[in-house]
């Protein structure tokens, strides 16, 4: 029987049952390889204290650190014991505390002038930081460290001690401990670079490097270790990305090319405004696309209104003008009708071909959704089978087997990261060749970042606002700390409303039965009693209706509406015949009402900075100014406000994108929402390490261009299958 590698050998074997169990469960580690790469955050150096003062709240951490004093408070009476503790780095203080029975043993142990690695969650408690019932490990000067901790302590024999993303029940040092089980197996990782590379630009081999980060000597075996690491994730993701590109390149497609003085040219001799220069440099970007036999794969990204829509539609017309059909996916229902909408307006009689008052040139746009009618639904089909539609806007609908084209030519995705790569495949499947594929964000994405999680695209960047765009001023109110400053909020949104304007406000949740049952649910799961739920639109929308917004006409928008009342709340809304709008994100993106100027965003800490920037761009889209309100009980010190006074301080969407990216860096940049699929990235900040995802984006290409298969390099073939086990390769292209 074939021996199992010694990296895949589960980590049941060789660390017992209950340490696999909490390693898979809650950091997702489940083979030796995986916990070899499960690298240490940081590194303490020994006789070094942590800078307590720079600890951030609400965050799991472990610290190093002298206790200064100890103290036993009794209360209820005498009945209730509380040790409290006071640790030093020699310049800040924090306080620990321990409860009941669990005072004994850090009592005896943690003795003034003692040291020790603490791990716990920092909070705050009548204004200063906190950690209750922290785990620790002393740490003794001489050498004489306690049984288990002595063992793994002395065996970083260098100066610097591993600091281990940890989690609940499974501290730091434990990890160190598990990691000293499986390092031996280090020698037998293979390595994927291939060596001429490897040679070339002077890397370490990787067991040596596996070895130097989990137990360096020195700060330089550090730095050269996480250097090799980088360079392997970033390869390795570039080859997959890269051969993708190149299995794409050798697919046949039609050339669609605009007709003079056909629908195009029709339709641009009516746009009442002209286009930006940068409308037209990345229109050309398209049209020079769609004029190859191999299929368009490109990703157009801009500003919150910065006039992608208006691109967009312009190549769906190019593609009409050449006898294919344009299909344009929407993530919500709102939003295919608010996009139906904003094209047939745009369009007018160009939008009517075949009926009665429109124009010779026009065509059919039609609207295919899951909640239409029978009656609209088949006609819709109809018209899509016939070719009598040049144009379809669509939710998911559009993908139904049902659904047949006469001869689609582009798709065109709006909001890509809500769609999984199945639904794009599915659409791309019904060309009768692969269509031209145009992916339209909002969200804008640095550089690096488009290198990575849309390699597979070519990336146009919209980044003019179109003339007449106003300011919007953004303001975080801080509700819990300056009540006041709530009750202004509102009067705010009554002097907006007093000038004929509208206002959004927005919340996490909607409310209902639904959320009431998911709430039980999670709240007997966590016990969570100190987090109250978040704030919820049907709950918000009464109290202002009876209180701070009484008189004014507010309505509520959510996603569990029926279609059809979201569409007349919208159309009303759209009208002027509503004041305030209480929803939850379904206005995210999409929605377009100039009119709209003020915007409060409660419990704006429950939300991304990216998801806050897309909330904001939905006012200010009129002549005149937009009002953003970014209210949160957070207190000032926490990391969250910190996120929210970034928003506050810039509309530049690329900028914010940056800092989003920075603070999720832990999470996964390959946006764990769209696939169940773990990180491949540990190590690979995608924002500071530009210059190594460029470089081996580089060296991907020349690999790839002259061996497509990688038949000459097994051990990088065996390293992209572990990277992407088919699912993922898939799921990259998503992007």
């Amino acid at each position: 029987m074939d021996r199992v590698p010694a990296l895949e050998e589960p980590l049941k074997k060789l660390l017992g049952g209950p340490t696999a169990k909490v390693m898979a469960e809650q950091l997702g580690l489940h083979t030796v390889g995986d916990l070899l790469h499960h690298y240490p955050r940081r590194y303490e150096e020994r006789g070094q204290l942590t800078r307590l003062a720079e600890l951030p709240l609400d965050e799991d951490v472990t610290v190093v650190a002298q206790v200064a004093d100890a103290r036993v408070h009794t209360f209820n009476g005498g009945r209730g014991q509380r040790l409290e503790i006071t640790i030093t780095d020699g310049s800040g203080r924090l306080q620990l505390v321990f409860f009941g029975r669990g005072i004994h043993k850090p009592h005896k142990e943690l003795l003034p002038g003692s040291r020790a690695m603490f791990a716990g969650k920092v909070s705050m408690f009548n204004r200063r930081l906190q950690l209750a019932h922290p785990t620790y490990a002393k740490l003794a000067a001489d050498g004489d460290e306690d049984g288990d901790t002595a063992e793994v302590v002395d065996s970083w024999a260098g100066a610097l001690i591993p600091i281990y993303p940890a989690c609940k029940g499974l501290e730091s040092w434990k990890i160190a401990k598990a990691v000293d089980a499986v390092l031996p197996s280090a020698r037998e990782a293979v390595d994927p670079l291939p060596e001429s590379l490897r040679a070339g630009r002077g890397f370490v081999p990787l067991p040596e490097a596996l070895l130097k980060v989990h137990r360096p000597h020195t700060k330089d075996d550090v730095e050269r270790a996480r250097q090799r690491l980088k360079w392997d994730e970033a390869f390795v993701l570039q080859v997959a990305l890269a051969r993708r590109r190149h299995a794409d390149a050798q697919l046949p497609a039609v050339a669609r090319r605009p007709v003079p003085g056909g629908l195009l040219d029709a339709f641009d001799a009516k746009l009442p405004f002209t286009l930006t220069d940068g409308q037209r440099t990345v229109s050309k970007e398209i049209f020079d696309d769609l004029a190859t036999e191999h299929p368009m794969h490109r990703l157009l990204q801009g500003e919150v209104g910065s006039g992608k829509t208006m691109v967009a539609l312009r190549a769906m017309l190019a593609v009409v003008d050449s006898g294919g059909q344009a299909a344009m996916l929407a993530p919500t229902e709102v939003l295919a009708q608010q996009h139906h909408r904003s094209i047939t307006e745009m369009m007018g009689e160009l939008a009517e071909g075949g009926m009665l008052g429109g124009s010779a040139l026009g065509t059919k746009v039609v609207l295919l959704t899951g909640s239409m009618g029978a009656a609209a639904r088949r006609q819709a089909l109809l018209d899509l089978v016939t070719g009598e539609a040049g144009i379809v806007i669509g939710t998911h609908a559009l993908i139904e087997d049902k659904v047949r084209f006469h001869d689609l030519g582009l798709v065109v995705v709006d909001e890509q990261h809500r769609f999984g790569v199945e639904q794009r495949d599915a659409l791309r499947g019904k060309g009768k060749q692969p269509p031209h594929l145009l992916v339209m964000t909002a969200t804008p994405i640095p550089r690096t970042v488009a290198m990575t999680v849309f390699g597979d695209l070519e990336t146009s960047v919209l980044d003019q606002l179109p003339a007449g765009r106003s300011p919007i001023a953004s303001h975080v109110v801080p509700a819990q700390d300056k009540p006041h400053f709530l009750a202004r909020a509102w009067e705010r949104v009554r002097e907006e409303v007093a000038k004929g304007h509208q206002g959004y406000v927005v919340c996490p949740r909607i409310g209902d039965d639904e959320d009431r049952k998911k709430a039980a649910r999670k709240k007997s799961a966590e016990d969570d009693a100190e987090k109250r739920p978040p704030l919820a639109v049907l709950d918000i929308a009464d109290q202002l209706a009876e209180g701070a917004l009484q008189g004014l006409r507010v309505e509520v928008l959510h996603g569990r509406m029926q279609p059809d009342d979201k569409d007349d709340v919208m159309r009303r809304f759209a009208a002027g015949e509503v004041d305030v709008l209480v929803a939850t994100t379904v206005i995210e993106v999409g929605v377009n009402v100039p009119n709209a100027t003020a915007m409060v965003i409660m419990d704006a800490d429950r939300f991304g900075v990216s998801q806050l920037h897309q909330l904001r761009g939905r006012v200010g889209r009129g002549s005149a100014p937009g009002l953003c309100l970014l209210v949160t009980e957070m207190p000032e010190a926490s990391a969250a406000r910190a996120r929210l006074n970034a928003v506050a301080a810039t509309l530049d969407g690329f900028e914010l994108s940056r800092i989003d990216l920075e603070q999720r860096r832990e999470g996964d940049v390959l946006g764990q929402a769209q696939s169940g699929v773990r990180s491949s990235l540990r190590m690979l900040a995608v924002i500071e390490d530009e210059e190594v995802i460029a470089a081996a984006r580089e060296e991907a290409v020349a690999v790839v261009s002259g061996d497509p298969d990688l038949e000459g390099l097994p051990a990088l073939r065996t390293a992209l299958d572990a990277l992407l086990d088919k699912d993922r390769e898939q799921y990259l292209d998503k992007g």
